[in-house]
């Protein structure tokens, strides 16, 4: 018998990285597509918040749904493949597409709620706001033409080929898609939040202007709760920040680097490649459980639950009262 302690190392390890890859990935993928779908059904079923804003939103959660359900794939994407051209090209493609489609979604949404701040005079005359269906469209396609480059012929592929990313994705295709697409995707959301708030700071002096001329105890409370949420969210979104984007533009570093054969241990990148995928999905996330009008379908139904079971609750608890007075009268009659 032949022992061969190389090629059981190497399962080893193999077993070891797809168990991480469970373990990471898993958990975020099915909190993602359960959040996603709660706050689509908050929406879609409350009619009063039917408007502008909230149908890019909703196209934001369909692709982060999508993200969610791709989020296990986008670690093996790293192993090779036994596939033919079509099927490793779909493989490799639909997550990348996913992806894409999640951050155009995500910058139209910023891109909107910018206008609507900076712009509210004008908001309902420029085209976002007149033309969703077409501004929806260009959130999708332009994603899907540039994931669907590799296979219009932007690849490595050969007769030789195996399903691998090295052959579908060529270094300059990644190039392209990290420093001209992604990080500048990224920058240009940071960029509007900022201005959002840097508008909303403006306008909170104003409106304490307005309350220092009154010179009222109320108007001096109003301004510390005012003062109290915009710190709030300028909390939220630092930490947004850190915890969501950090993570993933650490992913797309150390995939460049490792283009360039720089050596990375396989559990640093499999650990940065799930958590900072999945952390950058869990925005829209935090967004929709942000806002109380997404939620309000569900906590009217609970509330509503809570009141029956409390009415219930209080008639069993009169109805063994009465058992008890009627019980303790026919004592006082014996």
């Amino acid at each position: 018998m032949e022992f061969h302690p190389k090629n059981s190392s190497a399962d080893n390890d193999l077993e070891a990285q797809r168990q991480l890859i469970v373990l990471l990935s898993s958990p975020l993928s099915v909190f993602i597509i359960f959040s996603n779908l709660f706050i689509i059904v908050g929406i879609v079923f409350n009619k009063k918040i039917h408007n502008t804003a909230n149908y890019f939103f909703l196209s934001l959660l369909f692709a982060d749904l999508l993200t969610g359900v791709a989020l296990p794939c986008i670690p093996h994407m790293r192993y090779d493949k036994k596939f033919g051209y079509h099927i490793c090209m779909i493989s490799y493609i639909l997550p990348n597409f996913f992806f894409l489609s999640f951050l155009a979604n995500l910058l139209m949404v910023h891109y909107e709620k910018y206008l609507c701040i900076v712009y509210p005079l004008r908001y309902h005359s420029i085209w976002v706001h007149r033309c969703v269906p077409l501004s929806l469209l260009i959130a999708w396609t332009l994603p899907l033409l540039f994931a669907c480059l590799p296979m219009m012929g932007w690849n490595n592929w050969d007769t030789e080929s195996n399903c691998s990313y090295k052959y579908v994705f060529t270094n300059t295709y990644i190039y392209l898609e990290t420093y001209g697409v992604v990080i500048p995707s990224i920058l240009a959301i940071v960029f509007i939040t900022v201005k959002v708030l840097s508008v909303a700071r403006k306008q909170l002096k104003n409106i304490k202007k307005l309350h220092r001329s009154v010179q009222s105890q109320a108007g001096i409370e109003l301004e510390h709760q005012m003062d109290l949420r915009y710190a709030r969210c300028i909390a939220i979104v630092s930490l947004t920040f850190l915890v969501c984007w950090v993570p993933y533009i650490a992913v797309l570093q150390v995939s460049v680097l490792a283009i360039e054969h720089y050596e990375f241990s396989w559990w640093i990148i499999l650990t940065l490649t799930c958590v900072g995928s999945g952390s950058a999905a869990v925005i829209p996330v935090i967004l929709g459980l942000c806002h109380r009008e997404y939620t309000e379908l569900w906590r009217n139904l609970f509330g509503r639950y809570c009141c029956k079971r409390r009415g219930s609750l209080s008639n069993l608890h009169g109805m063994a009262s009465k058992e008890e007075t009627l019980q303790d009268g026919l004592t006082d009659v014996k």
